[in-house]
């Protein structure tokens, strides 16, 4: 396994630096830059000259690259021209409320979903079985910024369970610590329930399909015929084969809800990479964007190595030499 694990990280740097290439040269290609936020009308053209050459040196793609490359290795993401701060500074503000929002969105996809999923699937066509499959296409359908919309107005405007927008509340930052957390959980829950609405429908849908065709298989029949009870076949048996294609899920959906808590946040106001992304395209600032990119891919990369790991805890026939 950790011949394996080793082989994997080094075959990721190819196909990460490639990736960073991609990103580069779309960014490269992109209409217009920051120059175009930052210039002044009255500015002549020599000064405006001087200013793009000073944010966009005139050199060829690859020396860019490269150059871009040996800071990053440094630690040194670039300059944010929207924020007037080091992106890597900036990234490291924003990634731990975006951090905390996508766990918990994940947490509740999983806890939820899954467990819904098996039971749909061991008591197929009774009511639970349907009503779970009318939640599932409507969670899979529903946009999230409208779902969103109707949480902020019946549950933050019209009831006021839950707080309209922001992480926390400016007048607990000195309370202490657990006031505090309690306080960012009630702030995070919202956008939490909307951001992992879709990922529990598609768990609940997988979960349903893979388990309807474990079960049955002849060693589950065979289970059975040996007087094993209904929840030891289907909690032991069972469920460790039907969670493999959850598995393979749960590798690319913790990037995807990086990526998918851009609206989201957006909607509930919430200060997390998401925000800072929105107002990076609207400005053009491509120093950030590269930036969150580049941690999105990175992310989606180490995704699929854990899905491969966790193969191996699922399943002891798959061995890695």
């Amino acid at each position: 396994m950790r011949t394996y694990i080793i082989r994997r990280l080094l075959q990721m740097i190819p196909v990460f630096l490639g990736i960073l290439f991609i990103l580069f040269l779309l960014m490269e290609a992109a209409p217009g830059g920051p120059t175009s936020t930052m210039m002044d009308p009255n500015m002549t053209a020599e000064q405006k000259a001087i200013l793009a050459e000073r944010l966009n040196p005139s050199l060829p793609i690859h020396q860019k690259f490269i150059n871009w490359i040996e800071q990053a290795l440094q630690g040194n993401l670039g300059f944010s021209t929207r924020f007037k701060r080091p992106v890597t500074a900036l990234l490291g503000d924003f990634v731990g409320p975006t951090f905390l929002l996508s766990i918990a969105a994940l947490c509740i996809s999983m806890l939820i979903g899954i467990p819904v999923g098996i039971i749909s699937a061991t008591k197929q066509r009774s009511l639970m079985d349907t009503s779970a499959t009318i939640f599932s296409l409507i969670g899979i359908s529903m946009p999230t910024f409208f779902f969103g919309l109707l949480l902020i107005r019946f549950l933050a405007v019209d009831l006021r369970l839950f707080p309209l927008s922001g992480m926390q509340n400016p007048m607990l930052r000195n309370a202490d610590w657990l006031t505090r957390w309690i306080n960012i959980a009630w702030h995070t829950t919202l956008p939490a329930i909307v951001l992992g609405l879709s990922s529990t429908a598609s768990f609940m849908r997988y979960m349903r399909s893979s388990m309807l065709e474990v079960i049955r298989q002849d060693y589950i029949r065979t289970a059975r015929a040996k007087g094993l009870r209904e929840k030891v076949v289907i909690y032991r048996h069972a469920f460790r084969n039907a969670i493999i294609p959850i598995i393979t899920l749960l590798g690319f959906w913790i990037p995807m809800l990086f990526s998918g808590a851009v609206m989201t946040e957006t909607v509930f106001g919430y200060p997390g990479l998401g925000k800072i992304s929105i107002d990076a395209v609207n400005t053009r600032d491509y120093p950030v964007i590269l930036g969150v990119n580049a941690m999105l891919a990175m992310l989606t990369l180490i995704g699929a190595l854990v899905a491969d790991i966790l193969y191996a805890v699922a399943d002891p026939r798959i061995k890695y030499e």
